[in-house]
Protein backbone atom coordinates (compact mmCIF):
# COMPACT_ATOMS: atom_id res chain seq x y z
CA UNK A 1 0.00 0.00 0.00
CA UNK A 2 1.33 3.46 -0.89
CA UNK A 3 1.91 5.81 2.04
CA UNK A 4 0.35 9.03 0.78
CA UNK A 5 2.13 11.02 3.49
CA UNK A 6 5.58 10.17 2.16
CA UNK A 7 5.25 9.12 -1.48
CA UNK A 8 6.90 11.89 -3.51
CA UNK A 9 4.87 10.81 -6.57
CA UNK A 10 1.70 12.09 -4.93
CA UNK A 11 1.29 15.88 -5.45
CA UNK A 12 1.69 17.67 -2.14
CA UNK A 13 2.89 14.60 -0.26
CA UNK A 14 6.52 15.69 0.05
CA UNK A 15 5.40 19.18 1.05
CA UNK A 16 3.27 17.73 3.83
CA UNK A 17 6.24 15.74 5.03
CA UNK A 18 8.44 18.84 4.99
CA UNK A 19 5.74 20.89 6.70
CA UNK A 20 5.42 18.41 9.53
CA UNK A 21 9.15 17.78 10.03
CA UNK A 22 11.34 20.58 8.72
CA UNK A 23 9.57 23.75 7.61
CA UNK A 24 9.51 25.31 11.07
CA UNK A 25 13.25 24.70 11.44
CA UNK A 26 14.33 25.46 7.88
CA UNK A 27 14.12 29.24 7.92
CA UNK A 28 10.75 29.73 6.22
CA UNK A 29 9.55 33.20 7.23
CA UNK A 30 6.38 35.25 7.12
CA UNK A 31 7.77 37.32 4.23
CA UNK A 32 8.11 34.08 2.26
CA UNK A 33 4.45 33.34 2.95
CA UNK A 34 3.53 36.85 1.79
CA UNK A 35 5.42 36.31 -1.45
CA UNK A 36 3.68 33.01 -2.21
CA UNK A 37 0.27 34.52 -1.46
CA UNK A 38 1.09 37.53 -3.66
CA UNK A 39 2.06 35.21 -6.51
CA UNK A 40 -1.19 33.32 -6.06
CA UNK A 41 -3.22 36.55 -6.08
CA UNK A 42 -1.53 38.30 -9.02
CA UNK A 43 0.13 35.58 -11.10
CA UNK A 44 3.09 37.81 -11.92
CA UNK A 45 6.48 38.21 -10.27
CA UNK A 46 6.54 41.93 -11.07
CA UNK A 47 3.21 42.52 -9.33
CA UNK A 48 4.27 40.45 -6.33
CA UNK A 49 7.54 42.38 -6.16
CA UNK A 50 5.69 45.69 -6.21
CA UNK A 51 3.37 44.52 -3.44
CA UNK A 52 6.39 43.39 -1.39
CA UNK A 53 8.16 46.71 -2.08
CA UNK A 54 11.19 45.10 -3.72
CA UNK A 55 12.74 44.83 -7.16
CA UNK A 56 11.78 42.04 -9.56
CA UNK A 57 15.25 40.43 -9.36
CA UNK A 58 15.00 40.44 -5.56
CA UNK A 59 11.58 38.79 -5.83
CA UNK A 60 13.01 36.11 -8.13
CA UNK A 61 15.79 35.46 -5.64
CA UNK A 62 13.22 35.11 -2.85
CA UNK A 63 11.25 32.58 -4.89
CA UNK A 64 14.44 30.59 -5.41
CA UNK A 65 15.11 30.83 -1.67
CA UNK A 66 11.66 29.46 -0.87
CA UNK A 67 12.12 26.60 -3.32
CA UNK A 68 15.49 25.82 -1.80
CA UNK A 69 13.93 25.62 1.67
CA UNK A 70 11.05 23.30 0.81
CA UNK A 71 12.92 21.37 -1.89
CA UNK A 72 10.32 21.69 -4.66
CA UNK A 73 9.26 24.26 -7.27
CA UNK A 74 6.47 26.52 -6.09
CA UNK A 75 5.65 28.01 -9.48
CA UNK A 76 6.14 27.51 -13.18
CA UNK A 77 6.95 30.29 -15.64
CA UNK A 78 4.38 30.99 -18.34
CA UNK A 79 4.63 33.25 -21.40
CA UNK A 80 2.83 35.85 -19.35
CA UNK A 81 3.35 35.53 -15.64
CA UNK A 82 3.59 32.48 -13.40
CA UNK A 83 1.33 29.71 -12.13
CA UNK A 84 1.71 28.02 -8.75
CA UNK A 85 2.45 24.31 -8.70
CA UNK A 86 0.47 22.02 -6.44
CA UNK A 87 3.19 22.57 -3.83
CA UNK A 88 2.98 26.33 -4.18
CA UNK A 89 -0.81 26.23 -4.01
CA UNK A 90 -0.65 24.23 -0.77
CA UNK A 91 1.84 26.68 0.68
CA UNK A 92 -0.27 29.65 -0.43
CA UNK A 93 -3.39 28.18 1.15
CA UNK A 94 -1.69 27.62 4.49
CA UNK A 95 0.20 30.90 4.24
CA UNK A 96 -2.99 32.86 3.68
CA UNK A 97 -4.49 31.40 6.86
CA UNK A 98 -1.33 32.19 8.84
CA UNK A 99 -1.23 35.79 7.57
CA UNK A 100 -4.91 36.24 8.42
CA UNK A 101 -4.27 35.01 11.97
CA UNK A 102 -1.36 37.44 12.29
CA UNK A 103 -3.55 40.31 11.11
CA UNK A 104 -6.17 39.40 13.69
CA UNK A 105 -3.55 39.19 16.44
CA UNK A 106 -2.11 42.55 15.38
CA UNK A 107 -5.54 44.15 15.45
CA UNK A 108 -6.39 42.63 18.83
CA UNK A 109 -3.11 43.76 20.38
CA UNK A 110 -3.67 47.27 18.98
CA UNK A 111 -7.18 47.27 20.44
CA UNK A 112 -5.84 46.25 23.83
CA UNK A 113 -3.16 48.97 23.77
CA UNK A 114 -5.73 51.61 22.86
CA UNK A 115 -8.28 50.43 25.41
CA UNK A 116 -10.77 49.33 22.75
CA UNK A 117 -10.33 45.75 23.89
CA UNK A 118 -10.92 42.42 22.22
CA UNK A 119 -13.26 39.57 23.03
CA UNK A 120 -13.02 36.40 25.08
CA UNK A 121 -15.49 33.64 25.89
CA UNK A 122 -15.04 31.38 28.89
CA UNK A 123 -17.05 28.90 30.87
CA UNK A 124 -16.92 27.93 34.52
CA UNK A 125 -18.63 25.81 37.11
CA UNK A 126 -20.26 27.87 39.82
CA UNK A 127 -17.66 28.12 42.59
CA UNK A 128 -14.67 29.33 40.52
CA UNK A 129 -16.98 31.58 38.50
CA UNK A 130 -17.63 33.53 41.69
CA UNK A 131 -14.29 33.07 43.43
CA UNK A 132 -11.91 33.47 40.47
CA UNK A 133 -13.61 34.69 37.30
CA UNK A 134 -15.51 37.64 38.76
CA UNK A 135 -12.47 39.23 40.52
CA UNK A 136 -10.33 38.72 37.41
CA UNK A 137 -12.98 40.26 35.15
CA UNK A 138 -13.36 43.23 37.49
CA UNK A 139 -9.63 43.96 37.32
CA UNK A 140 -9.55 43.67 33.52
CA UNK A 141 -12.55 46.01 33.24
CA UNK A 142 -10.68 48.66 35.21
CA UNK A 143 -7.82 48.70 32.70
CA UNK A 144 -9.55 47.61 29.48
CA UNK A 145 -13.16 48.82 29.78
CA UNK A 146 -14.08 47.84 26.21
CA UNK A 147 -13.00 44.21 26.39
CA UNK A 148 -16.00 42.04 25.57
CA UNK A 149 -16.22 39.09 27.95
CA UNK A 150 -18.74 36.25 27.75
CA UNK A 151 -19.10 33.81 30.64
CA UNK A 152 -21.21 30.66 30.70
CA UNK A 153 -21.85 29.02 34.06
CA UNK A 154 -22.75 25.38 33.52
CA UNK A 155 -21.83 21.83 34.39
CA UNK A 156 -18.44 20.45 33.36
CA UNK A 157 -20.03 18.08 30.83
CA UNK A 158 -21.64 20.98 28.96
CA UNK A 159 -18.63 23.28 29.21
CA UNK A 160 -16.12 20.71 27.94
CA UNK A 161 -18.15 20.12 24.80
CA UNK A 162 -18.61 23.84 24.24
CA UNK A 163 -14.83 24.21 24.54
CA UNK A 164 -14.18 21.49 21.95
CA UNK A 165 -16.70 23.20 19.64
CA UNK A 166 -14.62 26.42 19.89
CA UNK A 167 -17.42 28.31 21.62
CA UNK A 168 -15.10 29.00 24.55
CA UNK A 169 -11.45 30.01 24.69
CA UNK A 170 -10.99 28.15 27.99
CA UNK A 171 -13.03 26.82 30.87
CA UNK A 172 -12.73 26.27 34.62
CA UNK A 173 -14.25 22.87 35.15
CA UNK A 174 -13.44 19.16 35.15
CA UNK A 175 -12.80 16.91 32.18
CA UNK A 176 -15.81 14.56 31.92
CA UNK A 177 -15.12 10.84 32.14
CA UNK A 178 -16.56 10.21 28.67
CA UNK A 179 -14.10 12.56 26.92
CA UNK A 180 -10.48 11.75 26.07
CA UNK A 181 -8.29 13.79 28.48
CA UNK A 182 -5.60 13.91 25.77
CA UNK A 183 -7.76 16.45 23.95
CA UNK A 184 -7.08 19.01 26.65
CA UNK A 185 -4.36 20.82 28.56
CA UNK A 186 -5.46 21.25 32.16
CA UNK A 187 -4.10 22.61 35.42
CA UNK A 188 -5.75 21.88 38.76
CA UNK A 189 -6.40 25.20 40.49
CA UNK A 190 -8.82 24.44 43.32
CA UNK A 191 -11.21 22.15 45.13
CA UNK A 192 -14.90 22.99 45.21
CA UNK A 193 -16.45 22.70 48.66
CA UNK A 194 -20.20 22.66 49.05
CA UNK A 195 -22.69 23.11 51.87
CA UNK A 196 -26.39 22.56 52.40
CA UNK A 197 -28.72 25.56 52.45
CA UNK A 198 -32.25 26.10 53.66
CA UNK A 199 -34.53 29.12 54.04
CA UNK A 200 -34.10 31.55 56.88
CA UNK A 201 -35.99 30.22 59.87
CA UNK A 202 -35.97 26.62 58.63
CA UNK A 203 -36.47 24.05 61.45
CA UNK A 204 -33.08 22.48 60.72
CA UNK A 205 -31.09 25.69 61.25
CA UNK A 206 -32.14 26.51 64.80
CA UNK A 207 -30.33 23.74 66.67
CA UNK A 208 -27.09 21.82 66.45
CA UNK A 209 -25.73 19.67 63.66
CA UNK A 210 -28.27 17.68 61.68
CA UNK A 211 -27.67 14.04 60.78
CA UNK A 212 -28.22 12.68 57.30
CA UNK A 213 -31.25 10.58 58.26
CA UNK A 214 -33.17 13.68 59.32
CA UNK A 215 -32.05 15.61 56.24
CA UNK A 216 -33.45 12.86 54.00
CA UNK A 217 -36.96 13.52 55.37
CA UNK A 218 -37.19 16.89 53.58
CA UNK A 219 -37.62 17.95 49.98
CA UNK A 220 -34.36 18.46 48.11
CA UNK A 221 -33.24 20.46 45.09
CA UNK A 222 -30.45 18.68 43.19
CA UNK A 223 -28.48 19.30 40.05
CA UNK A 224 -29.41 16.82 37.30
CA UNK A 225 -28.12 13.26 37.48
CA UNK A 226 -24.54 12.95 36.28
CA UNK A 227 -23.38 16.28 37.70
CA UNK A 228 -20.43 16.03 40.06
CA UNK A 229 -22.19 17.71 42.97
CA UNK A 230 -25.12 15.32 42.59
CA UNK A 231 -22.75 12.35 42.42
CA UNK A 232 -20.88 13.60 45.48
CA UNK A 233 -24.09 13.84 47.51
CA UNK A 234 -25.20 10.39 46.34
CA UNK A 235 -21.84 9.03 47.46
CA UNK A 236 -22.29 10.58 50.91
CA UNK A 237 -25.74 9.01 51.31
CA UNK A 238 -24.48 5.61 50.14
CA UNK A 239 -21.38 5.65 52.35
CA UNK A 240 -23.58 6.22 55.41
CA UNK A 241 -26.20 3.66 54.36
CA UNK A 242 -28.88 6.33 54.21
CA UNK A 243 -31.56 6.20 51.52
CA UNK A 244 -31.61 9.08 49.07
CA UNK A 245 -34.49 11.55 49.56
CA UNK A 246 -37.74 10.58 47.83
CA UNK A 247 -38.92 14.12 47.08
CA UNK A 248 -36.43 15.70 44.70
CA UNK A 249 -36.54 18.57 42.21
CA UNK A 250 -33.82 18.35 39.57
CA UNK A 251 -32.57 21.58 37.99
CA UNK A 252 -29.32 23.04 36.70
CA UNK A 253 -30.62 26.56 37.36
CA UNK A 254 -29.00 28.23 40.35
CA UNK A 255 -31.72 30.90 40.36
CA UNK A 256 -34.51 28.32 40.54
CA UNK A 257 -32.60 26.47 43.27
CA UNK A 258 -32.36 29.63 45.40
CA UNK A 259 -36.03 30.49 44.83
CA UNK A 260 -37.20 27.01 45.82
CA UNK A 261 -35.04 27.03 48.94
CA UNK A 262 -36.09 30.55 49.94
CA UNK A 263 -39.83 29.87 49.51
CA UNK A 264 -40.18 26.26 50.73
CA UNK A 265 -38.66 23.88 53.27
CA UNK A 266 -36.48 22.30 50.58
CA UNK A 267 -32.75 21.73 51.12
CA UNK A 268 -30.12 22.11 48.42
CA UNK A 269 -26.37 21.53 48.12
CA UNK A 270 -24.53 24.49 46.58
CA UNK A 271 -20.96 25.75 46.48
CA UNK A 272 -19.84 27.48 49.67
CA UNK A 273 -18.82 30.54 47.63
CA UNK A 274 -22.41 30.88 46.39
CA UNK A 275 -23.83 30.54 49.89
CA UNK A 276 -21.39 33.14 51.22
CA UNK A 277 -22.31 35.58 48.46
CA UNK A 278 -26.05 35.10 48.90
CA UNK A 279 -25.74 35.73 52.62
CA UNK A 280 -23.52 38.81 52.20
CA UNK A 281 -24.71 42.41 52.15
CA UNK A 282 -23.92 42.51 48.44
CA UNK A 283 -25.97 39.38 47.83
CA UNK A 284 -29.47 38.47 49.01
CA UNK A 285 -28.76 39.61 52.57
CA UNK A 286 -29.48 36.42 54.44
CA UNK A 287 -32.59 35.00 52.80
CA UNK A 288 -31.00 31.57 53.23
CA UNK A 289 -29.02 29.85 55.97
CA UNK A 290 -26.38 27.16 55.95
CA UNK A 291 -27.56 23.90 57.53
CA UNK A 292 -25.06 22.68 60.17
CA UNK A 293 -23.91 19.18 59.22
CA UNK A 294 -21.32 16.82 60.76
CA UNK A 295 -19.61 16.03 57.44
CA UNK A 296 -17.87 17.84 54.59
CA UNK A 297 -19.02 17.96 50.97
CA UNK A 298 -15.90 17.99 48.83
CA UNK A 299 -16.43 17.84 45.08
CA UNK A 300 -13.64 16.82 42.70
CA UNK A 301 -10.92 19.43 42.05
CA UNK A 302 -11.56 21.79 39.16
CA UNK A 303 -8.99 22.83 36.56
CA UNK A 304 -8.19 25.61 34.14
CA UNK A 305 -8.68 23.83 30.80
CA UNK A 306 -7.80 24.65 27.19
CA UNK A 307 -7.88 22.56 24.03
CA UNK A 308 -4.49 20.99 23.41
CA UNK A 309 -2.65 22.71 20.57
CA UNK A 310 -5.07 25.65 20.36
CA UNK A 311 -3.42 29.02 20.96
CA UNK A 312 -5.27 31.60 23.04
CA UNK A 313 -5.85 35.04 21.59
CA UNK A 314 -4.16 37.93 23.43
CA UNK A 315 -7.45 38.90 25.10
CA UNK A 316 -8.20 35.32 26.16
CA UNK A 317 -4.63 34.98 27.45
CA UNK A 318 -5.11 38.19 29.43
CA UNK A 319 -8.16 36.82 31.26
CA UNK A 320 -6.52 33.40 31.63
CA UNK A 321 -3.48 34.99 33.30
CA UNK A 322 -5.59 37.18 35.59
CA UNK A 323 -7.46 34.11 36.81
CA UNK A 324 -4.16 32.40 37.59
CA UNK A 325 -3.12 35.45 39.62
CA UNK A 326 -6.29 35.09 41.71
CA UNK A 327 -5.05 31.71 42.98
CA UNK A 328 -1.41 32.76 43.45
Amino acid sequence: MVDLATDARVPGAQLRLNESETLLRSGLKLRHMRMVVALDDHGQISAAAQLMNMSQPAASRMIAEIEGIIGVDICERLPRGVRLTSYGAALARRGRAILLEMQQVDREISDLKSGKGGSVAMGAVTAPAIELAVPAIRKIRERYPRVEISVQVETSAVLARELLASRHDFIIARIPDDLDPRLFDSRIIGVEKACLIARRGHPLTSGGTVDLERLAEYDWVFQPGGSLLRQTMQGIFMSRNVRMPDRVLNTSSLLLTLVMVAQTDAIAPIAIEVADFVNSKNGLAGSIEVVPIPFEINVQPYSLITVRGRTLSPTAQLLHDHILREIA
